[in-house]
């Protein structure tokens, strides 16, 4: 179907079909972007997490297919010989890929999809579905509020903060390679602009499955 009618205040809004898009959102540890994909996933019915797979034990509260896709090296090394995965990575001494099947399925069906990947992940999933993937890196506000975040959830010991912190000055170096980067001092403001960035590029010109057909029908109709 090129188009379908949605009333809306008493008219008819036309919306075309169109090809779902990979949303990439991509930080150091404890810029917020974990707290940002949440309320992405909360607010916008219309995109879904890619859920991943990994090798590292799951932690409390966490099941399995929902927040990932637990598997041992062996079976992980398997997939990735397979072709299944559409990138993958190591992180903190755990491998992290992102299954390729369910998200084409959901990019043809119109649906979009949310990553959560760093810069390694961002590049191999650019290189696989370039024209799909709208790449946003959010930057902390500073390297001392960084810090003061990590140290702020009591989880990490100094010795995993200052490897974390050693990570984040590297990723940082790497937010050249992406299309959008908003510095995220300001939590609600931040997402404000995530969510401006979504609504626009789902509005792209090359993502409109029946745009081509509908002006047919204007020029001849």
């Amino acid at each position: 179907m090129a188009h379908k009618n949605n009333k809306t205040g008493g008219k008819e809004a036309i919306e075309l079909d169109r090809r779902g898009l990979l949303f990439v959102l991509s930080s150091p540890s404890g810029a917020g972007k974990s707290t940002l994909a949440r309320k992405l996933l909360y607010s916008d019915p219309q995109i879904s997490l890619s859920v991943s797979v990994t090798t590292r034990p799951p932690r409390p509260g966490e099941v399995n297919g929902v927040d990932y896709h637990f598997v041992d090296v062996e079976n992980f090394k398997q997939m990735a010989r397979r072709g299944e995965f559409m990138e993958w990575a190591h992180v903190f001494g755990h491998r992290y890929g992102t299954p390729k099947a369910p998200v084409e399925a959901m990019l043809a069906a119109g649906k979009d999809v949310l990553f959560d990947i760093d810069w390694q992940g961002t590049q191999q999933l650019y290189q696989e579905s370039g024209n799909d993937v709208v790449r946003v890196f959010i930057l902390p506000p500073s390297i001392k509020e960084l810090e003061a975040r990590l140290r702020g959830r009591g989880t990490d010991s100094d010795v995993v903060i200052a490897e974390r912190m050693a990570r984040a000055k590297s990723e940082i170096g790497h937010w050249d390679g992406y299309d959008y980067v908003l510095i995220n001092d300001d939590i609600e403001s931040c997402f404000g602009k995530i969510q401006h960035i979504l609504a626009a590029e789902r509005l792209s010109r090359s993502r409109q499955k029946g745009l081509i057909g509908f002006a047919r029908k204007l020029v001849n109709g």
